[in-house]
């Protein structure tokens, strides 16, 4: 009998390079982690429909992934171009943007996002990272204030503050972030704490 991944595999191969079976195939490869052969089912389909943009976004997600950075943020460039609304995309460039050491790139593409949806969290968590490693610490602050009141049950949001604290020194607070993320993410509370609190 077979399963999941192995039932898209057979459908593709009889259907038309365009299905819906191969994209979906490729997103199953993305949750597998088996970034190759995600990129070459969303190859076929951009051979076939070059301004598809779920199949860019994806194949930028498999890019980024594995490592390879230019071609995420090239792919990622076309979809913002394709559909200046598509909100993920500016924030994976934003991200690569950084990654790369691009932080005024970062900051611009970020901006664009947080215009577009001015409640935007993902992109707040971002932007504070970039005005971080530019040493705009108040700016960074304000980002991640802004992320919290939009969200303030949020990981992300309390692990940049967390971050933002031990930057900054600011053992108080992280105290007080680390008994925030004992629930949210205890994983990193735990660290956070056998590194800094516990005897």
């Amino acid at each position: 009998m077979m399963n999941d991944l192995e039932q898209l595999e057979a459908a593709v191969n009889v259907s038309h390079p365009l299905s819906e079976d191969r994209y979906e195939l490729a997103l199953a490869y993305i949750d597998r982690e088996r970034y190759s052969e995600a990129i070459a089912q969303l190859d076929a389909i951009l051979v076939m429909s070059r301004n598809h943009v779920n199949a860019l976004y994806s194949r930028s997600i498999a890019h980024m992934s594995s490592g390879h950075y230019r071609q995420a943020g090239n792919d990622l460039l076309r979809v913002v171009t394709l559909d200046r609304a598509f909100l993920p995309a500016y924030k994976s460039l934003g991200y690569i943007q950084l990654t790369l050491g691009k932080e005024e790139a970062a900051v611009k593409t970020l901006q664009k996002a947080i215009a577009i949806d001015p409640d935007y969290v993902d992109a707040y968590c971002v932007l504070s990272d970039a005005f971080m490693d530019l040493g705009r610490n108040d700016e960074a602050l304000e980002m991640i204030n802004k992320a919290l009141e939009l969200d303030p049950e949020g990981e992300e949001p309390h692990c940049k503050m967390a971050m933002y604290c031990l930057a900054r020194g600011d053992f108080k607070r992280l105290r007080a972030e680390q008994e925030i993320l004992q629930r949210l993410n205890p994983d990193l509370a735990g660290q956070i704490g056998s590194l800094f609190f516990e005897q």
